[in-house]
């Protein structure tokens, strides 16, 4: 585990002295997976409070930690360690710590593990240093200089003249001058230069600022329910269930305006921060300045400053991936979880928990509103609306003039394509004549690279990972084969790495790089770009590639599950889902929920503005409840459906589930471990446990994997059961145990 260096931090140092009876003793969590916190005395000239964050001895070496209460416990002052000194950063709120224990508790993980996330900036700890900033002098333009004042020196000075301080970078953009304009006018006098906390120079969003989109009478409904609750300042969930294209986005806006008109903050969780470009652009333009961003492609100083100024409340707006749920909100007024069905919010590595659920949480324990929008809710949010636990706002119709897309569902059976091809006709035809009209397309195939398997012909060896359960996926466009599920690649080999037979490698199956040449050969007019994870890497590429499709400059858009995040692009009016049943196999409990999910999204991709749409499903079960309720537009029914077969199952949320992991880089271990897990498994009415047995992936990054699955009623509260249970078992060295409370991912 790596230590948090706190050599650059601003602390304030106490002489060591020897324990006595009579010194304070308060606890100390530490950011690693220790079991419990550490009783530590507090020197007499120190005064601490809950949340303070300080330095203490940990065996041989020196950490930081922060108070997390005053200890009831009296050891022998002899074996307490004293506190070394404390940091002048802001303390971490109340709220927050809560939040740690509550889903520590819950994910039955040391609450030092969890800390650690809401401590993952480690140069926050640092003095922040000042920046430059410029401001109008008092005796602006009566200075007794002879500098000349040109067009682009007045520029500056009414810019500042009519604003708070700027720093050079955004004074020298807005005013479109170089820094040596800026410069002249600092050293004359005409302008004053401050130096300020970065985040005192953050521009605070208008909640009045002027917008041009006017909200129809069922949007406005919703806006003031909304406008309602967050003015109420107490904790409530409301859902916001509006088709693809119905102006959702706008009408949670208003919540976020009053929270701001109150003095308060917002958090938004999105599940691709980097892919929502065109977000922003609306943010900006209902609120005049850009939000606070919070995801892991920030730089350490962006995430320095945001964590300061959200610290502070400076920071009144912040839009985040998962992680923004463990930031120091001192005023949180309302949180929005925008797609709040998206997998992304299920965080599986480390810490596991589901974003949305612990999001709820966080209000909870903040005190306030909570909205989940989307336009496919999950099972476990709308059986909260069937409970009351929930309120609920619908907007049926798509915004103005623009209407839902037809749909048809393509039988492949019918389709007598070559072994190489994976276009119909149909759809082929479909494209080109959306060409002609001078449209756009978009094919969907939730597949990366050029294809999934790789095998020789002649012996039949099929390229494997390694250190994974999984084949090795051609990247053609890199030229290399690679493992998704870790890092492992290597160029793409001229012969059989088996019987090193010579041109004998075949591949098998399509992805997203092998439409896009397919459509080369079918269609070579056509303007084709790819959206992938691979060739999207960070935000300015996303924003380049929706840029390339608002101009019009791409005919057809070939990508995976990334097309379907929110994008709004007026000219697209044709969406071909290359291989619909894609989702439907693996045997997850889920599966087809989420498929019909990714499937609604992706189509209500097509005519969202004035020109209407059209979608094309490939499929060979095109009797499936999840392509019959595409076609129908019914997704009520199979809903209804879904909920019918997982209360009949006792699956979640009728019941509770929870999956522990067995991993170790010896089998023998992992597999001892999982028998010795079985023999002493809970016993009860209403308790079972499934397994173990090799997980899906048996083998992923070198560690051999098994899994058993713990399943009860909803009235048994899992978490006291996995404790006891996880006290009777041993876990050897190089082998540990993982669980995760309902699990989404069963691989």
């Amino acid at each position: 585990m790596e230590k948090i260096d706190t050599t650059a931090c601003n602390i304030i140092d106490l002489p060591k002295r020897p324990n006595n009876n009579g010194q304070e003793q308060i606890s100390v969590l530490i950011p690693l997976p220790l079991a419990k916190s550490y009783n530590y005395s507090v020197p007499e000239n120190l005064k601490l409070e809950a949340g303070d964050f300080v330095k203490v001895p940990l065996g041989s070496r020196e950490v930081v930690g922060v108070v997390w209460k005053k200890s009831d416990e009296k050891p022998d002052a002899s074996k307490i360690k004293s506190v070394i000194s404390r940091l002048e950063v802001t303390p971490l709120p109340t709220t927050l710590r809560k939040f740690v224990d509550w889903l520590a508790s819950y994910s039955v993980t040391p609450p030092g593990a969890v800390l650690r996330m809401a401590m993952n900036v480690r140069s926050v700890l640092a003095p922040p240093k000042p920046l430059k900033a410029y401001t109008a002098s008092e005796g602006l333009f009566k200075k007794s200089s002879n500098l000349r004042i040109t067009q682009a020196r007045k520029r500056v000075l009414d810019l500042l003249a009519n604003s708070s301080p700027k720093n050079m970078h955004d004074l020298c953009l807005e005013a479109t001058v170089s820094r040596g304009v800026v410069d002249s006018l600092a050293k004359t006098g005409y302008i004053e230069t401050l130096y300020m906390s970065p985040e005192s120079l953050l521009k605070k969003p208008d909640p009045d600022h002027q917008h041009t989109i006017k909200l129809s009478k069922t949007q406005q409904n919703a806006a003031n329910f909304l406008t309602k609750q967050v003015n109420n300042c107490k904790f409530d969930v409301t859902l916001l269930d509006g088709v693809t294209g119905s102006g959702k986005t706008e009408v949670y806006f208003e919540a976020i305006a009053t929270s701001l008109r109150l003095g308060q903050q917002a958090l938004v969780l999105l599940p691709e921060i980097s892919l929502t470009p065109q977000w922003f652009d609306r943010f900006q333009r209902r609120f005049s300045t850009a939000p606070i961003v919070w995801h892991s492609e920030l730089s350490e100083s962006k995430r320095r400053v945001a964590w300061q100024a959200i610290a502070t409340s400076e920071a009144c707006v912040v839009v985040g991936a998962r992680s923004a749920l463990f930031l120091p909100f001192q005023r949180l007024g309302v949180l929005i979880v925008d797609e709040e069905h998206e997998g992304a919010y299920k965080q599986i590595e480390g810490v596991t928990y589901q974003a949305r659920d612990m999001a709820i949480v966080r209000a909870k324990l903040s005190e306030c509103p909570i909205v989940l929008s989307s336009a496919t809710p999950s099972l476990e949010t709308r059986v909260n609306v069937l409970r009351k636990k929930f309120n609920k706002l619908e907007l049926p119709g798509r915004y103005g003039s623009a209407v839902l897309p037809v749909l048809e569902a393509f039988d492949m059976r019918d389709s007598q394509l070559k072994s190489n091809e994976f276009l119909s006709l149909r759809l082929r035809e479909a494209l080109n004549q959306n060409i002609i009209s001078g449209e756009q397309s978009l094919l969907f195939l939730n597949r990366r690279g050029y294809a999934p398997l790789t095998l020789c012909r002649k012996c039949g060896h099929r390229l494997e990972c390694p250190s994974c359960s999984a084949w090795l996926v051609e990247h053609r466009l890199q030229k290399s084969l690679q493992c998704h599920h870790c890092e492992y690649r290597i160029k793409t080999p001229d012969t059989c790495p088996h019987c090193e037979a010579s041109n004998s490698l075949s591949v098998c199956g399509p992805g997203v790089e092998r439409v896009a040449e397919e459509l080369k050969t079918a269609i070579p007019h056509a303007r084709v770009r790819i959206m992938t994870s691979d060739t999207i890497r960070g935000p300015k590429a996303g924003k380049e590639l929706i840029g390339s499709m608002e101009s019009q400059e791409i005919d057809i858009l070939v990508g995976t599950q990334m097309v379907a995040k929110g994008h709004h692009f007026p000219n697209l009016t044709l969406v071909g889902i290359v291989d619909a049943d894609l989702g439907l196999s693996g045997g997850d409990l889920r599966a087809s929920e989420r498929t019909y999910q990714v499937l609604h999204q992706v189509a209500g991709r097509a005519g969202r503005a004035k020109r209407p749409g059209h979608v094309i499903l490939q499929t060979y079960q095109p009797n499936h409840p999840v392509m019959k309720a595409m076609v129908n537009g019914d997704r009520e029914s199979f809903m209804e459906l879904e909920e019918k077969n997982r209360k009949d199952g006792g699956w979640p949320p009728f019941g509770r589930l929870a999956a522990i992991i067995v991993t170790s880089n010896d089998s023998y271990k992992a597999d001892n471990l999982a028998a010795e897990l079985a023999y002493n498994a809970p016993l009860g009415k209403d308790i079972s446990v499934l397994g173990p047995a090799p997980a899906p992936l048996a083998i992923l990054r070198g560690q051999h994997r098994r899994r058993l699955l713990l399943k009860t009623n909803r009235e048994q509260l899992l978490q006291p059961l996995i404790r006891e249970w996880l006290e009777r078992v041993t876990v050897p060295s190089n082998t540990r145990i993982r669980i995760d409370i309902d699990p989404y991912n069963f691989m």
